[in-house]
């Protein structure tokens, strides 16, 4: 989509740049590939969960917030749903069936970014600002102070006081519950294989996923 005037921007959401860069230099982009490690996409943006995407226009609008954007087939989502579950422990078993209810439309979403790609303004996937604006959430005190108690905990772990930033992190996740991406930072920092429940936080993926049903971890794709 490059020569059709289209710059794709990927941006890795990690407090430290290091846990992105190996898939990063794997992957080899030729797009602009950038570590969000302050995780100003959610403040600024109203990303809550990855993969996540908004449309900017040539001329700097937002023409879709911040959606579910699965860009295609993930092999690895592929995997969970062929491996045989009585090979696996458990508790791992468990974690696959669960992951296995996740609902997500790559092959509509693509759809829609080409026609968009190819239509401009006179796409009906692209909003008019009052749409962008009516489809945006409003953020709440809770989830503003959820930000800064996030900001807090990056701080303190970026200086060495990871025990420190714990509190702030698990403040977060309390004021903002639906924000996937400062439970998962948080959880892969203790358990970083299954992000599974540990002395730290009072959840886990398995655990939050579970109580809300994994078929509303994210919300349907609307055109």
């Amino acid at each position: 989509m490059h020569p059709k005037g289209v710059e794709i921007v990927t941006v890795a959401l990690d407090v430290d740049p290091e846990q992105a860069r190996p898939f990063i230099e794997a992957a080899a982009p030729e797009h602009p590939s950038l570590i969000d490690s302050a995780h100003l996409l959610d403040e600024r943006f109203g990303v809550v969960n990855v993969p996540n995407a908004l449309w900017i226009d040539e001329d700097g609008m937002i023409v879709r917030p911040a959606e579910p954007a699965a860009p295609g087939p993930n092999p690895a989502n592929e995997s969970f749903r062929t491996i045989d579950l009585d090979t696996v422990p458990p508790d791992i078993r468990d974690i696959l069936v669960e992951a296995r209810k996740i609902r997500s439309e790559p092959e509509r979403y693509v759809e829609m970014l080409h026609d968009w790609v190819a239509r401009g303004s006179a796409s009906p996937y692209a909003h008019t600002p009052d749409e962008v604006i009516a489809r945006s959430q409003p953020r709440s005190t809770d989830e503003a102070t959820a930000a800064a108690e996030w900001d807090l905990g990056q701080h303190l772990h970026r200086h060495g006081d990871h025990a420190g930033a714990i509190e702030h992190w698990r403040e977060a996740h309390r004021r903002f519950p639906t924000n996937w991406t400062y439970k998962r930072q948080a959880w892969n920092f203790e358990d970083p294989i299954r992000q599974g429940h540990t002395d730290a936080y009072e959840g886990s993926w398995f655990e939050d996923v579970k109580q809300i049903g994994a078929e509303n971890y994210y919300p349907p794709l609307v055109p």
